[in-house]
């Protein structure tokens, strides 16, 4: 651009010019044919039909290059690399509840199979913005011929630009003057109408010079319109090369970074879990082996009959033992008792049977 701006320069004077672009307007100059019609209406036409073509070129690399198609394809490769959501390693599904592993292997699955699909994905795009970049490539080498082209164009309507404004300069303060003269001296109608038609013929010239100092702005404007568009095609070809050598790479870069991290933290969990259950596990069994321990010491330091046992027994026995003497008591007792009424039946069954046999009486039973 900036380039550009530095072409954009007053008019060219015959100082600006080179020897042999000064001879080169000398020549145009004088082939000049004031009184030709056509000549004056073709003057410059050549140089001028150029700068249209040119600026037809350029409109037309401007239409069949739509900057709009680069930018929907980084835009589609933006989205892409979206699609792919980190966060959803930490979503849980069916799998996922399984315990310990579940979660370990279908979230980082999961993650992968897209990765994968929209990998693919975005290696077509990455193939797309490579042509894209290629074609951008080529236009700027193309832009660069028609800015240089555009250059000489322009050049070569300064050369016939200033060989005009000699050639009027000429008939306006040379020609004319002197074809006035000679009518006011001749006072001839045919002189007159000399004068009339030179006057016209310079009117028309003047505005044909002008027609081609429109031509030749047009020319310098085209200038930074060519290079603004290269600047846009550079701007683009930058981004795509950025986005094919570093974002893509990168976001791959992050991917498997995100995935490690995934697995790090999912094999951090487990191995709490594991350390978790090994720790209860030890809790339960130390105080299993406690109160075990305290039970079987309690029980080693025990006798075979504990005393208490003994001394309950030894009670049991005594007032067994007691029992029985006093139940033997009372039955000597009874048993005496029992003697002294057998005794007493036994005297009183033989006074009876005495006191029968004395009196001679017939024993009935």
């Amino acid at each position: 651009m900036e380039g550009a701006v530095q072409e954009i320069k007053k008019e060219v004077s015959l100082n600006d010019l080179t020897p042999d672009q000064k001879q080169k307007v000398e020549q145009i100059a004088s082939s000049i044919d004031i009184n030709d019609s056509q000549g004056i209406i073709q003057y410059g036409v050549g140089a001028q039909s150029n700068i249209s073509t040119f600026a037809d070129n350029v409109l037309e690399q401007v239409k069949a290059k739509d900057a709009g198609d680069v930018g929907k394809t980084l835009t589609d490769l933006m989205l892409t690399v979206k699609d792919l959501d980190v966060s959803s390693l930490s979503g849980e599904s069916f799998m996922s509840k399984i315990p310990l592993l579940g979660g370990l292997v279908s979230g980082a699955k999961r993650f992968i199979a897209q990765y994968q699909s929209i990998e693919h994905h975005i290696e077509e795009i990455t193939d797309e913005l490579s042509k894209a970049r290629m074609q951008l490539l080529k236009d700027i080498t193309l832009l660069d011929a028609l800015y240089d082209k555009n250059k000489e164009y322009m050049k070569e309507l300064e050369l016939f630009i200033l060989a005009g404004e000699i050639k009027l300069k000429e008939l306006q303060e040379k020609t004319l003057p002197e074809l006035k003269a000679k009518a006011e001296a001749s006072k001839d109608t045919l002189d007159a109408q000399k004068v009339q038609d030179l006057s016209q013929m310079i009117n028309r010239f003047e505005k044909k010079i002008h027609d081609l100092k429109l031509s030749r702005m047009i020319s310098i404007q085209t200038l930074p319109q060519v290079r603004l568009i290269q600047n846009n095609d550079q701007l683009l070809v930058e981004k795509i090369q950025s986005s094919i050598l570093n974002t893509i790479p990168l976001w791959k870069n992050q991917v498997v970074i995100a995935i490690s991290l995934f697995r790090q933290k999912k094999a951090l969990e487990l191995q709490k879990e594991v350390s978790s259950t090994t720790n209860d596990l030890l809790t339960k069994n130390a105080d299993l082996l406690k109160t075990s321990s305290i039970d079987i010491a309690k029980e080693s330091e025990k006798g075979i009959v504990e005393i208490e046992t003994l001394k309950k027994v030894h009670e049991s026995l005594i007032s067994t033992i007691d029992e029985t003497l006093k139940i033997q008591a009372e039955g000597r007792t009874k048993r005496a008792q029992a003697e002294v009424e057998i005794t007493k039946l036994e005297n009183d069954l033989k006074a009876k049977l005495t006191q029968v046999k004395e009196s001679g009486a017939p024993l009935k039973l």
